[in-house]
Protein backbone atom coordinates (compact mmCIF):
# COMPACT_ATOMS: atom_id res chain seq x y z
CA UNK A 1 0.00 0.00 0.00
CA UNK A 2 1.13 3.66 -0.88
CA UNK A 3 1.76 5.87 2.06
CA UNK A 4 -0.83 8.43 2.51
CA UNK A 5 0.57 11.60 -0.12
CA UNK A 6 3.27 9.88 -1.74
CA UNK A 7 3.31 10.30 -5.72
CA UNK A 8 2.16 6.97 -7.68
CA UNK A 9 5.43 7.40 -9.62
CA UNK A 10 7.20 6.64 -6.53
CA UNK A 11 6.14 3.34 -6.52
CA UNK A 12 7.19 2.45 -9.55
CA UNK A 13 10.45 3.71 -9.11
CA UNK A 14 10.55 1.49 -5.74
CA UNK A 15 9.52 -1.74 -8.25
CA UNK A 16 12.19 -0.76 -10.35
CA UNK A 17 14.90 -0.49 -7.49
CA UNK A 18 13.84 -3.49 -5.76
CA UNK A 19 15.61 -5.44 -8.23
CA UNK A 20 12.91 -7.55 -9.67
CA UNK A 21 13.04 -6.76 -13.20
CA UNK A 22 16.84 -7.73 -12.94
CA UNK A 23 16.39 -11.57 -11.68
CA UNK A 24 16.93 -14.06 -14.60
CA UNK A 25 13.66 -15.53 -15.87
CA UNK A 26 12.78 -18.29 -18.68
CA UNK A 27 9.44 -19.67 -19.28
CA UNK A 28 7.02 -21.03 -21.71
CA UNK A 29 4.65 -18.28 -22.41
CA UNK A 30 2.09 -20.42 -24.78
CA UNK A 31 2.35 -23.37 -27.35
CA UNK A 32 0.44 -24.18 -30.33
CA UNK A 33 0.29 -26.32 -33.06
CA UNK A 34 1.57 -23.94 -36.07
CA UNK A 35 1.34 -25.93 -39.05
CA UNK A 36 0.22 -30.04 -39.38
CA UNK A 37 -0.21 -31.93 -42.80
CA UNK A 38 -1.75 -35.46 -42.78
CA UNK A 39 -1.08 -37.76 -45.92
CA UNK A 40 -2.69 -40.71 -46.73
CA UNK A 41 -2.08 -41.15 -50.27
CA UNK A 42 -2.60 -45.11 -50.82
CA UNK A 43 -6.03 -44.80 -49.20
CA UNK A 44 -8.25 -46.89 -48.96
CA UNK A 45 -5.91 -49.56 -50.48
CA UNK A 46 -3.46 -49.39 -47.93
CA UNK A 47 -5.55 -51.08 -45.43
CA UNK A 48 -5.72 -54.14 -47.31
CA UNK A 49 -1.59 -53.96 -47.13
CA UNK A 50 -0.16 -56.63 -44.53
CA UNK A 51 3.21 -55.59 -44.37
CA UNK A 52 4.48 -53.57 -41.39
CA UNK A 53 5.41 -50.19 -42.55
CA UNK A 54 9.07 -48.64 -41.94
CA UNK A 55 8.46 -45.68 -39.86
CA UNK A 56 10.75 -42.60 -40.54
CA UNK A 57 10.97 -40.00 -37.89
CA UNK A 58 13.01 -36.70 -38.73
CA UNK A 59 12.86 -33.81 -36.33
CA UNK A 60 14.05 -30.49 -36.08
CA UNK A 61 14.39 -27.33 -34.03
CA UNK A 62 14.08 -23.58 -34.87
CA UNK A 63 14.03 -20.46 -32.69
CA UNK A 64 12.78 -16.96 -34.29
CA UNK A 65 12.82 -13.64 -32.05
CA UNK A 66 9.19 -12.12 -31.85
CA UNK A 67 10.33 -9.40 -29.80
CA UNK A 68 13.47 -8.12 -27.26
CA UNK A 69 12.72 -10.84 -24.66
CA UNK A 70 10.49 -13.45 -26.87
CA UNK A 71 11.11 -16.18 -29.17
CA UNK A 72 9.44 -18.44 -31.27
CA UNK A 73 11.01 -22.02 -30.86
CA UNK A 74 9.58 -24.68 -33.53
CA UNK A 75 9.82 -27.99 -33.28
CA UNK A 76 9.30 -29.79 -36.64
CA UNK A 77 8.43 -33.60 -37.09
CA UNK A 78 8.39 -35.14 -40.24
CA UNK A 79 6.92 -38.41 -40.21
CA UNK A 80 6.65 -41.23 -43.25
CA UNK A 81 5.54 -44.57 -42.49
CA UNK A 82 5.78 -46.88 -45.64
CA UNK A 83 6.31 -50.40 -47.37
CA UNK A 84 7.66 -51.34 -50.64
CA UNK A 85 3.88 -50.75 -52.28
CA UNK A 86 4.74 -47.02 -51.07
CA UNK A 87 3.80 -44.52 -48.37
CA UNK A 88 1.01 -45.68 -46.01
CA UNK A 89 1.07 -42.21 -44.47
CA UNK A 90 2.83 -38.63 -44.33
CA UNK A 91 2.63 -36.22 -41.41
CA UNK A 92 4.29 -33.35 -41.03
CA UNK A 93 3.98 -31.45 -37.73
CA UNK A 94 5.46 -27.52 -36.98
CA UNK A 95 4.48 -27.19 -33.19
CA UNK A 96 5.77 -24.09 -31.31
CA UNK A 97 5.95 -22.85 -28.47
CA UNK A 98 6.47 -18.88 -27.41
CA UNK A 99 9.38 -18.87 -24.81
CA UNK A 100 10.01 -15.39 -22.51
CA UNK A 101 13.57 -14.71 -21.53
CA UNK A 102 14.63 -12.29 -19.45
CA UNK A 103 18.33 -11.71 -17.96
CA UNK A 104 19.94 -14.78 -19.03
CA UNK A 105 23.57 -14.82 -20.28
CA UNK A 106 23.29 -15.95 -24.37
CA UNK A 107 24.52 -19.28 -23.79
CA UNK A 108 21.96 -20.03 -21.29
CA UNK A 109 19.20 -18.54 -23.25
CA UNK A 110 20.33 -20.79 -26.38
CA UNK A 111 20.50 -23.60 -24.08
CA UNK A 112 16.85 -23.08 -22.95
CA UNK A 113 15.58 -22.60 -26.67
CA UNK A 114 17.35 -25.32 -28.43
CA UNK A 115 17.22 -28.25 -25.78
CA UNK A 116 14.64 -27.03 -22.55
CA UNK A 117 12.14 -25.57 -24.56
CA UNK A 118 12.11 -28.68 -27.17
CA UNK A 119 12.14 -31.28 -24.16
CA UNK A 120 9.05 -29.48 -22.63
CA UNK A 121 7.52 -29.30 -26.01
CA UNK A 122 7.98 -32.88 -27.19
CA UNK A 123 5.15 -34.63 -24.95
CA UNK A 124 2.77 -32.28 -26.80
CA UNK A 125 3.61 -32.41 -30.22
CA UNK A 126 3.74 -36.16 -29.61
CA UNK A 127 0.30 -36.32 -29.27
CA UNK A 128 -0.69 -34.57 -32.08
CA UNK A 129 1.02 -36.71 -33.78
CA UNK A 130 -0.50 -39.73 -32.36
CA UNK A 131 -3.82 -38.59 -32.84
CA UNK A 132 -3.15 -37.47 -36.46
CA UNK A 133 -1.79 -41.21 -36.91
CA UNK A 134 -5.25 -42.38 -35.50
CA UNK A 135 -7.48 -40.15 -37.59
CA UNK A 136 -5.70 -41.54 -40.11
CA UNK A 137 -6.80 -44.78 -39.92
CA UNK A 138 -4.10 -46.29 -38.75
CA UNK A 139 -2.48 -47.73 -34.77
CA UNK A 140 -1.41 -44.41 -32.78
CA UNK A 141 2.33 -43.52 -33.50
CA UNK A 142 3.95 -43.20 -30.31
CA UNK A 143 7.29 -41.54 -30.99
CA UNK A 144 9.89 -42.52 -28.71
CA UNK A 145 11.17 -39.86 -26.54
CA UNK A 146 14.31 -37.70 -27.56
CA UNK A 147 17.06 -36.36 -25.24
CA UNK A 148 16.81 -32.83 -26.58
CA UNK A 149 19.53 -32.19 -23.83
CA UNK A 150 22.34 -34.98 -24.77
CA UNK A 151 21.83 -33.77 -28.59
CA UNK A 152 22.82 -30.41 -27.65
CA UNK A 153 25.56 -31.12 -26.21
CA UNK A 154 26.72 -33.08 -29.21
CA UNK A 155 26.46 -30.71 -31.76
CA UNK A 156 28.12 -28.29 -29.45
CA UNK A 157 30.70 -30.21 -29.46
CA UNK A 158 30.81 -30.68 -33.01
CA UNK A 159 30.36 -27.66 -33.55
CA UNK A 160 33.99 -26.40 -31.05
CA UNK A 161 35.37 -29.48 -32.64
CA UNK A 162 35.17 -28.20 -36.08
CA UNK A 163 35.98 -24.74 -34.75
CA UNK A 164 38.83 -25.69 -33.87
CA UNK A 165 39.65 -27.11 -36.80
CA UNK A 166 39.17 -23.91 -38.11
CA UNK A 167 40.74 -21.76 -36.42
CA UNK A 168 44.13 -24.15 -35.86
CA UNK A 169 46.92 -22.89 -37.86
CA UNK A 170 48.85 -25.30 -39.57
CA UNK A 171 52.22 -26.37 -38.00
CA UNK A 172 55.31 -24.05 -39.03
CA UNK A 173 52.47 -21.19 -39.59
CA UNK A 174 53.27 -18.01 -37.86
CA UNK A 175 51.07 -16.36 -35.33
Amino acid sequence: MAEEGANPGDVLTNLDNNGADNQPAAGIITQYVKDLSVENPNAPDVYQWTEQPKVDVQFNIGAVPKGDEVSEVELKINITASTEKGPAYIIELSYCGLVGIRNIPDDQAHAFMFAETPRILFPFARRVIADAVRDAGFPPLMVEPIDFNGLYIQQLQAKRAQEGNVTTPAPGAGA
